[in-house]
Parts: structure tokens; C-alpha cells; sequence
């Protein structure tokens, strides 16, 4: 799920420990050194409340979970004196303690990490994070690799900047895993349901779950309701899969998968 920088972190964090997930991928998850409590973040077209650490609030609401933060891109927010901050944006995922995390790997699947004087709208660095773990019982090991799409304030249509960040994420994949591994791929990709990337993605073997299904809750005002994926490698191993509308605990809906 897109966290949307812990703006209603009071209800993420509520909802997050009874959720009994065993991984949680998050994306726009924030990091501010030495700071705690709420930020200000403003890129020229909007002003958005952040937590100052949206990180360290989800790893302290789930104790037993491994923590692995990813940063994109970096830049300064406020808090509510005026004073000036420099903020890490990301990804993060958590891992129950009871699975082993035996494989970690990253790309930029657009951009490289950049350090802004001031937040831009357009043309910002994405990144992917791998993780691996595995079913003891099963003997079988599985890739989670979550995704924060491209930006672009035009819309969600293809680009070939788009495109290019499809075929890394697949490069990605197709990098890391073995041939008996199971691999879930999710995200905000930021694409429409017949984007060419999906077509990249079944050329590895992805199946995508959500299709054109809604992925946004009530505090998203925007008529276009597309945005969140997941995607599988083996359908035969989905016991369950649901886009969850309650408690809305961002501007996206949470995608759960039970396998």
C-alpha cells in the first residue's frame, strides 16, 4: 500500500498490528534524522501533511517484524515552527520475525537518487526493493519485490519513460530469482489497467490480480481510480486475494494477498 507519508497515521498504525500480515510493503515512507511528530511537504503544486518518521512509527507498531527502508530521492519539509528539514522518501518492507530474510537486492527503474534543494513535480527517481524469504515448512522461497511507479502530473497514460521503467523492474526480477521461487511483484505503479507494462511483466510470468478494480479510498477526490498492482508467478499458490475498503487507512487501498 501507499502509506501517502503516514497522513492518517493514526489510523495506519491502529489497523497495521491487527492486520496479521507477515510481510507489509509500504511506499511514500519517510525518514527524518532526529526528528519525530508531523512535517510540512510542499513540491509547488501541493501541501501535504507527513510524518517526520513514518519508518520508525510502523517498526515501533510492529516490534516483531524486520525493518528495511529504501530511499528514492531526498528533500527538505518543515515542521510546524518554520524549521527546515532534510527528509529520506521511500520504500520500506517488514517481515515477521518467524521468517528468515535470506535475500535482499534493489534498482532504480527510473532516475538515479537525487538530493533536491527543493521537491519537484515532475521526472522524481523511482525505486525497486527485493526481498526474499522462505516457507520452511514448504521448503519453497519467495520473492516479495514492491514498486513505486513513476509520477507524472499529466496522467497515467504510457511513456516511454514507462516503458523503461517496466523493463528494469523486469530485469530486476528476472536477476533475482530462481526458477522454483515464487514471486509477488506490487506497488503503486501509477498506470492505467491496459498500460504495456503488464504486457513486460507476463513475458516473466507475472499475472497481474487487480486489473481494473479500484484501488483508492474516499480521501482520494480524483476520477481516475487506478494506481495499486500485485502480481504473481505462480497463480496455483493464491488461496485468497482481496483490495481492502475498510478501514481506510490512506489515500490507496490496501492490496492483501494470503498464499
Amino acid at each position: 500500500m501507499n502509506a501517502w507519508g503516514g497522513a492518517l497515521c493514526d489510523e495506519l498504525i491502529k489497523w497495521l498490528p491487527d492486520s496479521g500480515a507477515n510481510i507489509v510493503c509500504l511506499q511514500e515512507v519517510t525518514r527524518t534524522p532526529g526528528r519525530t511528530g508531523w512535517t510540512r511537504f510542499e513540491d509547488g503544486e501541493r501541501i501535504l501533511p507527513q510524518r517526520a518518521d513514518l519508518f520508525d512509527d510502523v517498526r515501533i507498531a510492529l516490534p516483531h517484524h524486520q525493518a528495511i527502508f529504501l530511499a528514492s530521492d531526498s528533500g527538505p519539509v518543515h515542521d510546524d515552527k518554520g524549521g527546515r528539514h532534510r527528509q529520506d522518501f521511500g520504500l520500506a518492507t517488514f517481515v515477521a520475525e518467524q521468517l528468515p530474510v535470506i535475500g535482499l537486492d534493489s534498482a532504480f527503474v527510473h532516475g538515479q537518487f537525487v538530493d533536491h534543494d527543493a521537491w519537484t513535480i515532475t521526472d522524481r527517481p523511482r525505486n525497486a526493493l527485493a526481498v526474499r524469504t522462505v516457507d520452511r515448512t514448504g521448503g519453497r522461497s519467495m520473492w516479495v519485490v514492491q514498486v513505486h511507479g513513476l509520477r507524472d502530473p499529466v496522467g497515467k497514460a504510457d511513456t516511454p519513460a514507462r516503458l523503461r521503467q517496466a523493463e528494469r523492474l523486469a530485469e530486476l526480477v528476472n536477476r533475482v530469482r530462481s526458477p522454483r521461487d515464487l514471486v509477488v511483484v506490487c506497488g503503486d505503479f501509477n498506470l492505467l489497467p491496459g498500460s504495456e507494462t503488464f504486457d513486460v511483466l507476463a513475458e516473466i510470468g507475472l499475472t497481474d490480480l487487480v486489473s481494473a478494480a479500484d484501488t483508492r479510498t474516499s480521501h482520494y477526490p480524483k476520477a481516475v481510480r487506478h494506481a495499486s498492482y500485485l502480481l504473481v508467478s505462480d497463480i496455483a499458490a493464491v488461496k485468497q486475494f482481496e483490495i481492502m475498503t475498510e478501514p481506510e487507512v490512506s489515500d490507496h487501498r490496501a492490496l492483501i494477498l494470503d498464499i
